[in-house]
């Protein structure tokens, strides 16, 4: 950071919001930020993409050393950041003209700032060191952001993924902002993030809807991943993760029509890894603290286990260079598709309606394979349980993907419908699991030969279960009709 035209500046600002935290609640900063002498206030907002935010910025008029600004609203009339935190205090019940600020947390960082030409763009690379306080607490920081000034942003995606892979860097979308808010309440880690829907209308053709699942999965894989990669060991960070993995893979499978030249078959193999990684301590965690305690109450030994290898810590698993950059790929891959002169791409591969074509029936065929197969799944071999149980999943998330081209409240129905076999299938998945433990343990210690038994004893009822709940989709109604 230190090459070239570079400047060194230090930066502290004081975030202001409501009491009851009006703005942070959909994201919104306001901060007042002195930068040598001058004072400057700034609102920034969430903007349509992964990469875009509303950002406006007033410098304040000249002020004696030891005065301190106050925030003023109006300051952003006019602007569309303006818009979005007037929506913001009205939802929380304040009067804009009105509403009571008060200094919640603020920052002080050494920032050393540089601009650099990057294929067709123009980037500034802004390195802080310092640390975001909130009363007595604090919390240290060290990150490098890149902001594009002008040009394309594939280009800068491309410069991003140069220094990650130089400086192993890894993606992390905690603003300060949020780090501020987590110290005034006393935490360290944000909640684990559930999946959304993705933003979609009537009229979204095939790229379009393709970017637009892939962008709300990387939004539930992106702020899960962050935590984790910052040292969370809440193992919910690390489900949540995974489910966003599991319902990106979906994605990419069952919709990769729409869309063919937006999407690197590359990427699978890295996620399955990462996902598999990751999924090893919960597995664990289950043989464990659910199935022994189990078997412990019915009257089952303890069990002596084997020395195995541990799993692989998540943190590493996250901050892998294969991960992260197959994060910066599926970012890239959220942004329009830009022609030789700029311009987006106005020929779409994939219509609105051929879209909806395809997608029913990609969601007509897993159905049937779900309905088919439920009804024989007492004979079907452990390997093709598990298949039904990933076809039920795909089922579920593509669903869940397109319900807003085909109609929310039917779909909402329907997919209710499926939530009875998905936790029978789960339930008889993880006995499976447990089994094939206890059985590779035997070796080790001849008591795990209970557990043996005893689970599989009531495999062929669980999977009595799994049938029933199967054949009760087949008189769910398809919404895709």
């Amino acid at each position: 950071m230190g090459r070239g035209r570079s400047h060194v500046a230090r930066l502290r600002a004081r975030y202001f919001d409501t009491a009851d935290g009006a703005l942070a609640a959909q994201h919104i900063v306001l901060r007042l930020r002195k930068e040598g002498r001058t004072w400057w206030q700034t609102a920034k907002a969430p903007g349509g993409t992964l990469l875009e935010r509303h950002e406006h910025n007033v410098e304040l008029p000249p002020a004696s050393a030891r005065e301190v600004p106050v925030p003023r609203i109006e300051r952003h009339e006019g602007t569309p950041v303006s818009r979005l935190i007037h929506d913001a205090l009205l939802k929380a019940g304040h009067d804009p003209a009105t509403a009571e600020l008060t200094a919640v947390y603020g920052t002080d960082v050494r920032r050393t700032t540089r601009e650099m030409r990057t294929g067709d763009a123009l980037v500034e690379l802004a390195f802080d060191h310092g640390e975001v306080s909130a009363g007595e607490r604090s919390h240290p920081l060290c990150e490098l952001e890149i902001e594009l000034k002008s040009g394309g942003p594939h280009s800068m995606l491309e410069l991003a993924h140069r220094w990650r892979n130089r400086y192993a860097l890894w993606l992390d979308t905690v603003p300060k902002s949020a780090r501020g808010q987590r110290l005034a309440k006393g935490e360290v880690f944000g909640g684990p993030v559930k999946a959304e829907p993705p933003s979609l209308d009537d009229h979204s053709d095939g790229p379009q809807v393709l970017r637009a699942v892939i962008q709300a999965c990387l939004s539930q894989i992106l702020a899960n991943a962050s935590e984790v990669a910052a040292g969370s060991a809440n193992p919910e960070h690390v489900h949540q993760l995974r489910v966003g993995i599991r319902r990106l893979r979906t994605a990419l499978r069952e919709m990769e029509a729409l869309a063919p030249s937006l999407i690197d078959p590359a990427w699978e193999s890295t996620l399955v890894s990462a996902f598999r990684a990751l999924g090893r301590q919960r597995d664990r965690d289950q043989l464990l603290h659910v199935v022994q305690p189990r078997l412990e109450a019915v009257g089952g030994p303890p069990i002596a286990w084997a020395e195995a290898t541990p799993p692989p810590d998540p943190v590493d698993v996250v901050r892998s260079a294969e991960f992260q950059n197959v994060l910066l790929a599926l970012v890239a891959a959220t942004l329009p598709t830009e022609t030789a002169d700029g311009d987006e791409d106005p020929k779409p591969a994939v219509q609105p309606a051929s879209a909806r074509k395809h997608l029913r029936m990609r969601l007509s065929k897993l159905h049937r394979q779900v309905v088919r197969d439920g009804q024989r799944y007492e004979t079907l071999e452990p390997a093709a349980q598990h298949r039904v149980r990933k076809r039920l999943k795909r089922l579920r998330y593509l669903g869940e993907f397109v319900a807003p081209l085909f109609g929310s409240r039917d779909a909402k129905r329907y997919l209710k419908k499926l939530e009875p076999a998905q936790d029978a299938l789960g339930q008889h998945n993880d006995n499976a699991v447990a089994m094939a433990a206890y059985r590779d343990n035997t070796a080790h210690d001849g008591r795990s030969w209970f557990a043996v038994g005893w689970l599989g004893a009531r495999q062929p009822a669980s999977a009595a279960l799994c049938r029933e709940a199967l054949t009760e989709i087949a008189k769910a109604q398809p919404f895709w009709k």
